[in-house]
């Protein structure tokens, strides 16, 4: 059992960074029960974003030659890792997460979890299953299905589906053993490019960093935020052809600007190519070699734009059968092992005369997604130091089935523990209003309170009290949130 700062310390020396920088962590709070999980989920949240964190002051001091501590509460960062149902814009708390027909369904042999949160995929199971759009009906459909069928011809087929397994199902398949001893985290020079010159005038970690954002829910939005939130300029690009998460694109926008570009238009691509030649990071979250032929591969871009860090994740590793397959954290859970070890944990067994094994029960959070996000995060941060200390282009690599194996090597809680662990809190409780600070939309006025970043920073602190516009300082632009996804033109400040 690996403790938040023993965690971090592996993180941080595989990617080669200096261990005396360590010495400037202040970790508080207590991990184990931070929150009601048979998972070391509160040392998994507090160790990636006290690493994330702990990357950019370094960061900062190369530049600037300024040291500073990070400080990261254990229970803060559960709850940051919750933000996406914490937040209150005009007063309201998020719409629900889920689609109604998402979620876990019995087959002829076990389970299987669907992933409808886009109408699309919604719509592929439904056309697979011939019924119609009632949980009763693919219910009594999925019952004509063993869990591995199901699983296979829908992803053939482009859909989100993953069969309940056990931790060892799951480590004897193809794609867990061709991942195996891949760290959670891997930074690899991709080109030669020059040192980059010390900027010693920054006023934030990232001042003057430019970061080109093509990612979708929930892990890649995150670690743009994460980078916003320590100055980088993001700009996140979506496209006009995919429908939108309203609930979740409020959330993870503060800080950024938006815009909309449709690479299937030349004239697109080619305005994407040219904010890719002025940017720094270039950060997305699509399948495996999905941009390749866009002309948009990390080799591809290290040619374009010498020096850039290609950061990119996916949901079950860089290597394997799956390597393509769509997939998202609460399928990675449940295909992974994790699903049914906490539904064991938790004793949450159907007491019907046909159960077979414990009804699936997912984390208390998304656990996968944010300490991915975090995870790609310090990633990044390490590629930027590299940069001006030695130079080159790089790529960073975080797969969410990676960092379900490095929750998992954190270790497990006793029944003990759990028993006095806290649960989560809902909006309007005092905990989260404690937490909660206020960002303005840049056009409407409109105003979210959302859950602020759980690391401290003691010269740099990413947030002030101050509400900016678009044109004002660094510190006051972090407190803006266009809260849709086409709010800005596609250009650099």
């Amino acid at each position: 059992m690996k403790s938040a700062h023993q965690a971090i310390k592996e993180l941080w020396t595989t990617l080669g960074l200096p261990e005396k920088i360590l010495e400037r962590l202040r970790l508080t709070g207590n991990t184990e029960t931070a929150v009601q999980s048979s998972f070391r989920l509160g040392a998994a949240a507090q160790a990636s974003i006290a690493s994330s964190a702990l990357g950019a002051a370094y960061f900062n001091e190369l530049n600037t030659g300024k040291t500073q501590t990070v400080s990261v509460d254990a229970r803060h960062a559960v709850l940051e890792c919750a933000s996406e149902r914490l937040y209150e814009l005009d007063g309201k708390p998020p719409p629900p997460l889920w689609d109604p027909l998402a979620g876990a369904y019995r087959t002829r042999d076990g389970w299987v979890r669907i992933h409808t949160n886009f109408p699309h995929h919604r719509d592929g199971i439904l056309k697979i299953l011939g019924c119609e759009a009632s949980r009763e009906e693919v219910s009594a459909a999925l019952r004509s299905w063993t869990a591995l069928e199901f699983e296979t011809v829908a992803s053939q087929q482009g859909m989100c589906v993953a069969a309940l397994r056990s931790f060892d199902e799951w480590d004897a398949t193809p794609q867990a053993r061709a991942n195996e001893g891949v760290p959670p985290v891997e930074v690899v020079r991709i080109g030669d490019a020059p040192s980059r010159p010390r900027d010693s005038s920054s006023h934030a970690p990232f001042d003057g960093i430019r970061v080109l954002e093509l990612t979708r829910v929930l892990a890649g939005p995150t670690c743009g935020r994460t980078l916003a939130g320590h100055g980088a300029d993001v700009l996140w690009v979506t496209s006009p052809n995919l429908p939108d998460l309203p609930g979740l694109d409020v959330d993870t926008s503060r800080g950024k600007r938006t815009t909309q570009l449709d690479l299937t238009h030349e004239d697109d691509l080619h305005r994407l190519r040219t904010l890719a030649s002025d940017a720094d990071v270039f950060l997305q979250s699509y399948r495996a070699d999905a941009l390749a032929d866009k002309g948009l591969s990390p080799t591809d871009l290290a040619a374009l734009k010498p020096g850039i860090v290609y950061a990119h994740l996916n949901a079950h590793g860089w290597n394997g059968p799956w390597r393509t397959r769509r997939g998202f954290d609460s399928l990675v859970q449940t295909a992974s092992g994790f699903n049914l070890a906490e539904a064991q944990a938790f004793g949450s067994e159907d007491q019907g005369p046909d159960a077979l094994e414990p009804q699936p029960r997912p984390l208390p959070f998304q656990a996968l997604d944010h300490v991915a996000g975090y995870m790609l995060a310090l990633g990044i941060s390490s590629a930027l130091c590299r940069r001006i200390t030695e130079g080159g282009s790089w790529e960073v690599r975080v797969s969410l089935a990676g960092v379900a194996s490095w929750i998992r090597g954190l270790g497990r809680v006793s029944g003990e523990v759990m028993a006095v662990a806290r649960p989560l809190h809902l909006p309007g409780s005092a905990e989260v209003e404690a937490l909660l600070e206020p960002w303005r939309a840049d056009a409407d006025g409109r105003v979210i309170r959302a859950i602020r970043h759980a690391a401290r920073l003691s010269c740099s602190d990413s947030t002030t009290d101050v509400l900016g516009d678009e044109g004002s300082n660094i510190e006051s632009r972090q407190l803006i949130a266009p809260l849709v996804l086409n709010r800005h033109r596609p250009v650099w400040r």
